[in-house]
């Protein structure tokens, strides 16, 4: 039995900093939504500020539940069964801007694409050590089936940029496992088509895709968000217009509170804040690869790294979107953007990273 350690103090800091600022940003982004609502008060900071309750609490007590038992099939398959489930059920669930993506359970909307990236990513590691002293084609054939039912569920809602993730946070934990190119290049073969298919068979992806490709070619309809979201990166300056001074909050950039968050921080606090954040999410990422390194176990090893890399992956897509590296996709930035389901997630999946952590 492995001896038990104190949590790692760094990464646990650097998660609370991405929360108290993702607290602030929301109650900074979303100002004029909320005024308009005319309740006096900012609903969107309220609905986070629970949200952070919430997926503080199960950090809390998901630190102090030993990461093995995950490993056990009497508690993965349970967590991997009732994750495809809600992705069924919310194919049933209400309409919501063209998409169903959520279901409501008591006043509150949970999202189940979120908690499948942590249950992938809890299967992959647990294939990886079950297959340790086998060949890759062992531990690969259960992984893709698994990604593919996960990944075809997700892009009915329809959700393509969950989809990527899942398929992004599977593919570094097979490679960091040593699986060899040629699945990877078989993959990539296969994927690549179905990729190209969800892009261009829906005419709101295939219009970002072009007018990503030419910003100039539809500036105030599919590159809209591109141009108001590169006006407000620009107009921040090195210091910024200062905390609650943003502009394109007020109506220009679209969901300033969600998709584009990094673009309201960077107007508001700088390219020091804008730095700032990157440099939280590669504190978060380091120690998440640490503890994996320290882990005593090859489930341990592929947890943490799974974990760290999947929240560093989406929070570098988010910001890419931000700054017109990508085509525009709504991905939240994680710990910080408006979004219950991905906020408790994101605390939930840290509090099992930070169990490992405890470990050596």
């Amino acid at each position: 039995m492995a001896k038990k350690l104190a949590f790692d103090k760094v990464l646990f800091t650097t998660i609370i900093l991405l929360v108290g600022l993702g607290l602030i940003s929301v109650f900074s982004a979303s100002a004029a939504f909320a005024r308009d609502q005319g309740t006096g008060l900012n609903m969107f900071l309220a609905k986070q500020s629970v949200a952070a309750v919430i997926g503080l609490v199960a950090m809390w007590i998901l630190m102090h539940i030993d990461y093995r038992h995950y490993r056990r099939p009497q508690v993965l398959y349970p967590i991997i069964v009732g994750s495809l489930v809600l992705l069924v059920a919310s194919l049933f669930g209400p309409e919501l801007n063209n998409t169903r993506r959520w279901l409501f359970v008591g006043g509150l909307s949970i999202q189940p694409s979120e908690l499948a990236k942590l249950a992938i990513i809890a299967f992959v590691a647990f294939q990886i050590e079950r297959n340790e002293d086998r060949g890759s084609r062992d531990l690969v054939l259960p992984v893709c089936l698994l990604l593919g039912l996960m990944a075809s569920l997700t892009l009915m809602q329809p959700d393509l940029g969950t989809a990527v993730l899942l398929c992004g946070a599977t593919i570094f934990m097979l490679f960091l496992a040593g699986v060899g190119w040629r699945y990877f290049l078989g993959g990539a073969l296969a994927l690549l088509p179905a990729l190209w298919l969800a892009v261009y068979s829906v005419p709101y992806r295939r219009q970002r895709f072009m007018s990503f490709l030419n910003p100039d070619l539809e500036p105030l309809r599919s590159g809209y968000q591109a141009r108001q979201s590169l006006i407000a990166v620009g107009s921040g300056g090195l210091l910024g217009r200062g905390l609650g001074e943003s502009l394109q909050k007020l109506y220009f950039l679209p969901y300033p509170h969600s998709d584009f968050i990094y673009s309201i921080i960077s107007e508001e606090l700088g390219l020091i804040g804008a730095v700032g954040v990157l440099l939280l999410f590669a504190v978060l990422f380091w120690r998440g690869i640490r503890a994996g390194v320290k882990a005593p176990d090859t489930f341990g090893r592929y947890l943490a790294w799974g974990i760290a890399g999947l929240i560093t992956m989406q929070a570098l897509i988010h910001i890419s979107v931000a700054l017109a590296l990508v085509p525009t996709k709504g991905i939240p930035l994680p710990f910080i953007s408006y979004g219950g389901s991905s906020l408790a997630v994101c605390l939930a999946g840290s509090g099992v990273l930070l169990n490992v952590s405890q470990h050596a």
